[in-house]
């Protein structure tokens, strides 16, 4: 399908809305009270310092909520404001943090149902509200719910948008879209259902195989093994892959997705010369300003003088994955956590390493003077990083 076309005539809809509904000053009360937080905003002032006792609290200079976020979850609030007894659903978790999504569930915000890895669409019928998260939503979504007469509040983040734009131009001019993401992340997902061919690369060790593969250096059926299901229906390896443009999933890490544009940049021009080059690369810069500026802000904490790490955010979310990612390669001692809850009164923590299942750990906090590292990921509010804290303090003063 045409789906810069299709964009276009849902963006022209009456039943199409994604600039919220003037309604800000009405819901900012609940926000502030649900999300904010004096504490932080005390230590942000401070310098993201904090002394109380034994304990020593760095914060990263740039955590949280970032701008997209903000705005997907004010939409929103305000979407329930709006329509105050219609049946309101969303695609999929609004931002990948469960106290915001229980949250929306309070206010009766029903989310779509998903057996077997698909989601069932079955009881969203004509007239229902339906929200799009901050993520997006595949293009076959957005015309199931245009086509079913719903009502459509797209929340989704600018930078998405943006990517969306990159691939439809790669499929304008008969580009395969080279997309660094998770492929079962609902970003990769929404992403790939704009582009027209499209291969899907996890990290810089994929992007190296299919680097090989266009240098002669490949077997394809063994690379038709491992991208089998990360790549556009009938993806034809020794076709769709002489002519390349990159983009990325927005909360990947920085380094690595420019990383992957060099590779192949380098890879095209070894194969076609410098003088085709151009008919053979495109690249785009579609990487998030919040997303860079997080990471950035985790390069400088992990400097400091730390004795552990805590990294706080949903563990389904990409973007705080790779902030632990951060701390791990510094060999700092660092923990996962998606809520204040995880940290215990015995002095131990529930975390998740680093593609492994939650775990415990005693004797969390050591004895004697201590400094910890905090950051957060772009769907954290402030108030569970001061619940975090809190719960620190305590730790520190009873052990």
């Amino acid at each position: 399908m045409d789906t810069h076309a299709f964009k276009r005539s849902l963006h022209h809809s009456d039943r199409y809305n994604r600039r919220g509904f003037g309604r800000a000053e009405e819901v900012a009360g609940s926000l502030e009270q649900a999300y904010q937080s004096g504490l932080i905003g005390s230590i942000r002032e401070n310098g993201y310092k904090l002394s109380h006792g034994r304990l020593n609290v760095r914060l990263a200079e740039a955590f949280g909520f970032c701008w997209g976020v903000e705005r997907a979850v004010a939409m929103a609030y305000e979407t329930r404001k709006h329509y105050p007894s219609e049946r309101l659903w969303i695609t999929n978790e609004i931002i990948h943090n469960p106290s915001v999504n229980d949250h929306l569930r309070e206010m009766n915000v029903q989310f779509i149902p998903v057996e077997d890895g698909v989601k069932d669409f079955s009881g969203v019928t004509n007239g229902d509200v339906v929200i799009l998260p901050a993520f997006g939503a595949t293009v076959q979504e957005m015309q199931l719910l245009n086509e079913r007469g719903c009502h459509i509040v797209d929340t989704t983040c600018p930078w998405v948008s943006k990517v969306w734009n990159t691939v439809e131009k790669h499929k304008k001019h008969t580009f395969t879209s080279i997309i660094h993401g998770k492929v079962k992340h609902e970003e990769t997902l929404a992403t790939s259902s704009f582009a027209g061919t499209y291969l899907v690369v996890l990290d810089l060790e994929e992007a190296q195989i299919v680097a090989d593969y266009i240098l002669g250096k490949g077997e394809r059926s063994s690379f038709m093994a491992r991208f089998s299901k990360a790549c556009s229906p009938g993806f034809d390896p020794d076709r769709d892959l002489e002519r390349l443009g990159v983009a990325n999933q927005t909360t990947m890490l920085k380094r690595e997705t420019e990383e992957i544009g060099r590779l192949f940049e380098r890879t095209m021009l070894s194969k076609f010369g410098p003088t085709q080059l151009n008919e053979h690369f495109l690249a785009f810069n579609t990487i998030c300003d919040a997303t860079q500026e997080r990471q950035d802000a985790m390069f400088s904490l992990v400097d400091e003088p730390l004795d552990l790490m805590v990294v706080i955010g949903g563990y389904n979310s990409s973007n705080t994955t790779h902030l632990q990612e951060i701390a791990i390669s510094r060999g700092i001692r660092s923990f996962h956590i998606d809520t204040p809850e995880r940290i215990s009164e015995d002095n131990s923590i529930e975390h998740k390493p680093l593609g492994e299942d939650l775990t415990r750990d005693h004797n969390f906090l050591p004895s004697g003077p201590i400094n910890v590292g905090i950051t957060s990921g772009a769907s954290t509010p402030d108030r569970v990083v001061e619940h975090v804290i809190q719960r620190l303090i305590a730790l520190s003063d009873e052990n």
